[in-house]
């Protein structure tokens, strides 16, 4: 059986950040304005070509060829999308970015593979971003600031270089956790190659030469899910800072979103998430609701494999609604 311990969180006491304004000068400052600081964020032309071209194409495949996919097919694609989300959620995430449990080297290696399913960006990277997102919320040093529209947040951010205040900020945040880790310095390395294989090469070898699939299904098959899962991590940044209630903390844009939480396996429930981003389970809710993350978590733990999971008692985190929420309440029973 795993230990699950109760951690006090002090949160971010130093959220110092210099920014250039546009007249020349240097500003130190608490944490950036709440409004936008103007700055000029050169366009990436190949993600603004790339990104609607990859979606147009898988949706075609899709329309014109989900009919003709066998049954393995959907199965095996369905899984690898699901394993390789909680490469997002359980390891790049939960475990990594906010370190709200421990994981023994079979688990981290594991779970890196899992992520490198995906096909997103290199893991230090990804931390990096979160870390930042999550030092900054709402601001212009969020590198998909919710504050600028569900279009940046959800993948504009992506189609234009980092704001300055993004640059800046990201210099605070610490990462020699990530640069001590040798499983992440050895997949960062080799980052490339490993992905490329995990995320692409194999999901579209298996079905065409285990169960005789086309090659145009399998291909199909492979871009959608790439694209079903990224979708799926980008609605965080921007469902979920967008629509629902907020019930922990009235003064941020995350909030609670059930859908956003069943495509992205417990991700959803956003606005506890910032307020307790320490908490392995990213929620309060128990039996698992939506939650297949915290569900592996706790499997993990059960066979020996994760440990230390941390989380808050019930009491802190009523005090901390009543003083911070917005008083539309919680659909919850106890805490598990």
């Amino acid at each position: 059986m795993y230990n699950s311990t109760i951690t006090e969180y002090e949160g971010n006491k130093s959220r110092k950040l210099t920014l250039r304004t546009e007249n020349g000068k240097n500003s130190i400052l608490d944490q950036p304005p709440k409004e936008n600081i103007p700055a000029v964020q050169p366009l990436i032309w190949r993600n603004i070509i790339a990104i609607p071209v990859l979606h147009i194409i898988t949706i075609y495949l899709f329309v014109t060829r989900y009919n003709e996919a066998k049954f393995w097919t959907w199965i095996f694609t369905i899984s690898y999308e699901i394993l390789g989300g909680l490469g997002i959620t359980a390891g790049a995430h939960r475990f990594w970015a906010h370190r709200s449990y421990s994981a023994t080297l079979p688990l981290k290696i594991m779970l890196t593979c899992f992520y490198c399913m995906v096909g997103q960006t290199h893991l230090t990277k990804w931390i990096r971003v979160h870390r930042t997102h999550h030092r900054y919320t709402d601001t212009s040093a969020d590198p998909h600031n919710a504050s600028r529209g569900f279009f940046f947040s959800h993948i504009g951010w992506l189609m234009v270089k980092c704001h300055p205040a993004v640059k800046e900020g990201s210099k605070n945040v610490d990462m020699s956790d990530i640069a001590a880790d040798p499983v992440i310095r050895f997949f960062d390395k080799y980052y490339l190659p490993i992905m490329f294989s995990l995320c692409f090469v194999l999901p579209t070898l298996v079905p065409v030469y285990i169960w005789n699939e086309t090659w145009i299904v399998s291909i199909g098959a492979t871009i959608s899910r790439y694209l079903v899962t990224l979708n799926a991590a980008f609605a965080v940044n921007s469902f979920a800072h967008i629509w629902g209630t907020r019930p922990y903390n009235r003064n941020l844009k995350a909030t609670q979103n059930p859908t956003v939480s069943f495509f992205t396996f417990g991700e959803g429930w956003h606005n506890y998430h910032h307020s307790f981003p320490w908490d392995y389970k990213a929620a309060e809710l128990s039996l698992y609701r939506l939650n297949l993350t915290t569900a592996f978590i706790d499997f993990m733990a059960w066979v020996g494999l994760a440990y230390d999971l941390k989380t808050p008692s019930s009491e802190m985190i009523d005090k901390f609604c009543a003083k911070r929420g917005d008083g539309m309440g919680l659909l919850k029973p106890n805490v598990k």
